[in-house]
């Protein structure tokens, strides 16, 4: 019997298999002409305002490509400055979340460095190998949660207790496995691995998105920064030679069964509506008790209700 991850929809004249579920996003059925090396870092406000972006991008083109997410942080820069020097870079954090908040639309709260300043973020990034450890599906609900504790609840992401609690709202996930992972040599590893790749690859801010085509004698495409939508899908189509075919759009509600969590804006971008009609629409679930309105700074989030 086919699981409801594993249903597509298949086109033959375009020889497109679209996933009906966002899970299959993360199912490496068979190599894709496309492939995207997103490096990011988890305390980063503009990784985090790519979010709709690439929810989109995996919506509508998902047969093109595959997607690996690295992180792309060295120690050195995890080291935090002293005294005075420590009081205006958290000033400058704080700001930097404000700005990108209101800029992008993205809900985002500088505050958490002043009420909950991360201590020691390499734990953070261990977790998050961690938790790939158990797929790549599960490796990205975790970072979606950990991004979640950050920047809309204002916790403390190097703190071990918020790094369980987030890992106990993944579904699937095995937490007992997960706590053992955390400190074991094979996340460092995993993590040294991204960092190796990172610098093989040339990048030097985040995000950086690298494409690459099934042409192994052509590089890579390096392209740091935060872009409309329609650019990523220009580079893609430019590399491919052709105009690449739109998967037919999902359910809201698939959408938010799988994300659980999501924001205003991500809704609005996916779905190419304005926020206004993203907030009518989603009013109307709330009605229905579909979901749940979560009001933060900067912005709305919307929790699907099991």
């Amino acid at each position: 019997m086919t699981s409801k991850e594993e249903k597509f929809i298949c086109n033959d004249e375009l020889g497109l298999c679209c996933p009906e579920e966002p899970s299959s996003y993360y199912k490496d059925r068979k190599k894709k002409p496309i492939e995207i090396y997103m490096f990011i870092d988890p305390l980063c406000p503009e990784c985090w305002a790519l979010e709709p972006i690439v929810k989109k991008l995996q919506m509508e083109y998902s047969p093109y490509f595959t997607l690996r997410t690295l992180l792309a942080n060295e120690l050195k820069s995890l080291n935090q400055p002293a005294g005075s020097k420590k009081a205006a870079h958290i000033r400058e954090l704080a700001r930097s979340y404000d700005e990108t908040a209101t800029r992008t639309g993205m809900p985002c709260d500088g505050d958490v460095w002043y009420e909950a300043t991360p201590t020691t973020p390499y734990l953070a990034i261990l977790a998050i190998k961690a938790a790939e450890l158990q797929g790549k599906a599960i490796g990205s609900k975790f970072l979606r949660r950990l991004r979640e504790a950050l920047f809309l609840h204002k916790q403390n992401i190097a703190c071990e207790e918020v790094l369980i609690e987030c890992a106990n709202k993944v579904k699937g996930l095995d937490v007992n496995e997960f706590k053992q992972d955390l400190h074991s040599k094979t996340s460092s590893k995993a993590f040294q691995n991204d960092v190796c790749t990172t610098k093989e690859m040339e990048v030097t801010a985040v995000p950086t998105l690298v494409f690459f085509n099934d042409n192994v004698d052509e590089p890579g495409l390096n392209v740091p920064g935060l872009y409309d939508y329609p650019t990523y899908v220009r580079i893609m189509e430019d590399m491919l030679g052709e105009q690449m075919e739109k998967c037919p759009q999902m359910t809201l509600e698939s959408f938010l069964e799988f994300y659980s969590v999501v924001t205003t804006k991500e809704i609005s971008v996916v779905f190419d509506w304005t926020i206004e009609q993203t907030e009518k629409k989603m009013k109307k679930l709330q009605i229905m008790q579909l979901v749940e309105r979560v009001p933060v700074k900067y912005g709305t989030l919307w929790r699907f209700i099991q």
